[in-house]
């Protein structure tokens, strides 16, 4: 089983684009931090998130909130200036927002979870905490 459970701050504002099929993609770097012999370690997480949940993620997650992000960790390799370059992602297929100063058109309330088939039927005042759970079969077709 490959999966991952992180909790963490948002880095930097989400980096949202489409494909060209028009399915939307989100990238964004998550922050968890221990104590090690009374010192803090922080380790930097690159994750990505598709189709509705990036769309979720483009419209209520900004730098410096904190994230419970659930997914599968993803090793891929891709070539940039003639060297192959490798990469560890967080393929989020879940999300809670944790906590946090309301900002913007975000409320403070309980956890509310949103069911991915009537995802087109929310209303744009969702509370600032939610949660999005989605099954990989309908986001990648993987056979689960």
């Amino acid at each position: 089983m490959n999966k991952a459970i992180l909790i963490g701050n948002v880095g930097k504002e989400p980096e949202i684009r489409k494909t060209q099929s028009g399915i939307s993609v989100a990238n964004f770097s998550l922050a968890t931090s221990k104590k090690i012999k009374g010192e803090d370690k922080t380790e930097w997480h690159r994750i990505v998130a598709w189709d509705k949940l990036a769309e979720i993620i483009e419209k209520y997650v900004h730098k410096g909130d904190k994230l419970m992000i659930e997914g599968e960790i993803e090793t891929r390799d891709y070539e940039k200036d003639g060297q192959k370059v490798y990469t560890t992602e967080i393929r989020a297929w879940n999300m809670e927002m944790l906590g946090g100063k309301p900002e913007g058109n975000r409320s403070t309330g309980s956890n509310q979870k949103v069911d991915i088939a009537n995802l087109d039927d929310i209303d744009d005042d969702l509370p600032f905490a939610f949660t999005l759970t989605i099954g990989l079969t309908f986001l990648f077709s993987l056979p689960f």
